[in-house]
């Protein structure tokens, strides 16, 4: 035994640089699994070498060129930065043209030239963004960038050969958590992987939802590039609350431009839009599938990104179902391998 808790942790320890890459692929085959029994159904002499790499190819095109896309233009951007951030350390940041117009524009203009429209005005802010964008953070940037595509390639690497040998993974791991656990082993996986689906599905759908609910909203608002903000927007909308940097980057813009009155309202119905698909909309589709409590599933998603990092989107979650499953059969709420007779609830004739 003692032999085996060295190879488990000598294995962790060697694995450790790539084991958010595996847990991704992991989850996506997970996800996965009902469009590969689907597909494999259809074309049964093809589900371990095509039907695994059309839906690597799907994933990649789903969701991995989505982040180079909006992720490009964002490098590319950070030179653009460094510039005017020079320029702002040289000359100050000029009075904005709509400042005037305000209600209290005659006392705001001369405190903003006061504050910010001198020279060395923003010089500690300007001088660590000028410096951030040196050779060193060029080189630092680049290879983290190297790191991310190289571990987005052993991620789909991985994915295709657990799509592959999907069944006989299942089959070891059955085997395994009855040999580990009992029964309650397997009962447990089986509401961890529909927790998976379930987390998976609110994620992608909604953060989609909200990408095209506010990239229609942009078009009409004029922000600059809308399709890259709104496609920025559904990225970050698989975090509880990320689309809402998203759609303060894009009020930013309209502010620059001088559309403050639509600034507002874009990040008004911005604001409404995360409030109802974080609280409602993505807890009730995890819900329909883990049946956990609304509450549950909100503080797996908040309390698993805390813990876990990106990956505790869907962790939380998992973990949540478990527990509460453990916790229904223990009270006798729920039939299963660790109560096999459902206890009736207590009622006012219940001696």
């Amino acid at each position: 035994m003692v032999a085996v808790l060295i190879l488990m942790v000598a294995g962790i320890v060697t694995l450790r640089g790539f084991l958010p890459a595996l847990g991704w692929a992991a989850i996506f085959a997970i996800a996965l699994r009902p469009v590969y029994d689907r597909l494999a159904a259809r074309w049964p002499s093809r589900d371990r070498d095509l039907i695994p790499a059309l839906l690597v190819a799907a994933t990649l095109l789903v969701f991995v060129l989505p982040l180079l896309v909006v992720a490009a233009p964002i490098i590319a951007d950070a030179h653009e930065l460094g510039l005017w951030a020079d320029q702002i350390q040289q000359h100050g940041l000029p009075v904005p043209a709509f400042l005037a117009s305000l209600p209290f524009g005659a006392e705001l203009v001369p405190v903003w030239q006061q504050k910010l429209g001198h020279p060395q005005a923003l010089s500690g802010l300007a001088h660590a963004v000028v410096h951030a964008n040196g050779a060193g953070f060029g080189r630092r940037l680049a290879g983290q960038a190297v790191h991310r595509l190289v571990l987005v390639g052993f991620m789909l690497v991985s994915l295709y050969f657990i799509l592959r040998d999907i069944r006989n993974i299942e089959e070891a791991l059955r085997i395994a958590s009855n040999r580990a656990f009992g029964a309650a082993g397997e009962h447990v996986g089986i509401q961890l992987v529909r927790a998976v689906q379930g987390t998976v599905n609110g994620l992608v759908f909604v953060g989609l939802g909200e990408g095209v609910v506010m990239g229609v909203a942009y078009a009409f608002a004029g922000v600059p590039h809308p399709a890259l903000f709104g496609l920025l927007t559904a990225i970050l909308a698989t975090i509880p609350f990320g689309a809402a940097v998203a759609i303060a980057a894009a009020g930013l813009a309209l502010f620059a431009i001088g559309k403050m009155g639509t600034a507002i309202v874009i990040v008004a119905l911005g604001a409404v839009v995360v409030f109802v698909a974080d609280h409602f909309v993505r807890p009730v589709l995890i819900q329909g599938a883990t049946r956990l409590p609304f509450v549950w599933v909100l503080l797996g998603i908040l309390g698993g990104v805390e813990a876990w990092g990106l990956i505790g989107l869907v962790i939380g979650p998992a973990i949540m179902a478990g527990l509460i499953l453990l916790w229904r059969e223990w009270v006798g709420s729920q039939q299963g391998p660790i109560n096999p007779r459902l206890i009736p609830p207590a009622g006012p004739d219940t001696p």
